[in-house]
């Protein structure tokens, strides 16, 4: 039997392209899951390694989808191949338990790990770049600027308008505007 498996790292992500690929591919059960790959406690991939049998395939899009790094990904195929289970790699292609598969596996997982590697790296630069800047704010930015808030407050407090017309002039919530009062020491 066929089996895939597709994973993002962030509820924000999508899975519907790798899960296309799959069902193309010809996948008859497909595990997914959104969750990092940092972490080795993936509880739908743990299932899938569960359900897998000798003479199955396992499909993924992508090396990384998988494994957390080169060793991971080695072992982790190493098990497969000792059950007698295939993995197929669609932007690679089939897996071989030979000398040579095992060698290109491992040049492939190298260079998956060393791309998470730079990209943990950039980002890390560029936030100390960023927390140089005098405006440096970290996290989301926000919604509504300083005057939209005292708008805001200006209506509800001096004006007399409930909160829920406020809301409805402004689009600023009753929250917002309560966490924007507090902060300013307004209640």
């Amino acid at each position: 039997m066929k089996y895939g498996y597709a994973r993002v790292s962030t509820i924000h992500q999508d899975l519907e392209f790798q899960i296309d690929m799959l069902n193309k591919e010809g996948c008859e059960m497909i595990y997914k899951e959104k969750f990092t790959g940092t972490k080795k406690e993936r509880p739908e991939f743990q299932k899938l390694l569960d359900v897998l049998q000798s003479g199955d395939t396992l499909v993924v899009t992508k090396l990384d989808r998988f494994a957390r790094s080169t060793a991971d990904g080695i072992q982790t195929i190493k098990n497969l191949f000792e059950r007698g289970i295939k993995v197929h790699v669609l932007n690679m292609g089939i897996v071989e338990d030979t000398p040579t598969g095992r060698l290109i596996l491992s040049i492939m997982l190298a260079f998956a790990e060393f791309e998470r590697d730079m990209i943990v790296e950039r980002t890390q630069e560029g936030k100390a770049i960023a927390k140089r800047k005098e405006d440096f704010r970290e996290g989301r930015p926000k919604k509504y600027s300083r005057k939209q808030i005292d708008h805001a407050i200006k209506l509800k407090d001096e004006e007399g308008f409930s909160y829920k017309q406020v809301h409805e002039m402004t689009g600023i919530s009753k929250s917002t505007l309560i966490r924007a009062k507090r902060e300013k020491g307004l209640i």
